[in-house]
This record gives structure tokens, C-alpha cells and sequence, in this order.
């Protein structure tokens, strides 16, 4: 049983280490979200922090409730996006590791 333990907690340190470093890469990226057929075009990173926004100009002469509304759009493109990415960067990490029912990892 003593082996078996110690071989699951080495198998949670690694998880936690790759995890670290996969949350650590994700925050890094930069995802582009779209709207208006790319009109809009809004940059974040992993962490959702908006990098840059990018507008064409013949949108400018449109209305403004039309120009927030595609900027809204953009923004929850790039949201979208950088949700699935995450999910499916960190959805692999724990494939290896059975634990017992009931025990849950301290991070």
C-alpha cells in the first residue's frame, strides 16, 4: 500500500507541475475572435485580457449601435475560442491518473 501511495503522489506532483505549465503557456497565447466576417477583429490572451482591437475603417461610417454590437460579437468569438482551447490543452492532463473514488488533489 506504501508504494502504491507513493506512486500516486508522484503522479499528483507531476500533474501539478504539467498543469502549471500548461496554464502558464495558455495565459502566453494570443487568440483572434471575429465578427462582421472578420471585420472586427479582437486579439486576447489566454488570460482574457484584450490585446488589441482591430476595426476596418469603412465600418466607421456605420452607426454606432452596429459598430458596439460587432465589437460584442468579436469579443465573445475570442472568449469562445480561448475557452476551447484551454478545455482541450488541460482536459489531457489527468487521462493517466486513477484515483480512488472520493480523493481529490490538493491544487
Amino acid at each position: 500500500m506504501k508504494n502504491g501511495l507513493a506512486g500516486i503522489m508522484k503522479q499528483a506532483q507531476k500533474m501539478k507541475s504539467d498543469f502549471e505549465d500548461a496554464q502558464k503557456e495558455l495565459a502566453n497565447m494570443e487568440i483572434t475572435g471575429e465578427s462582421g466576417g472578420g471585420m472586427v477583429k479582437i486579439t486576447m490572451t489566454g488570460r482574457h485580457d484584450v490585446k488589441r482591437v482591430e476595426i476596418e475603417p469603412e465600418l466607421m461610417t456605420e452607426d454606432k449601435e452596429m459598430l458596439e454590437d460587432l465589437v460584442a460579437a468579436a469579443i465573445n468569438d475570442a472568449v469562445r475560442k480561448v475557452e476551447k482551447t484551454s478545455q482541450e490543452k488541460l482536459s489531457g492532463l489527468a487521462g493517466g491518473m486513477s484515483l480512488p473514488e472520493g480523493i481529490k488533489l490538493p491544487f
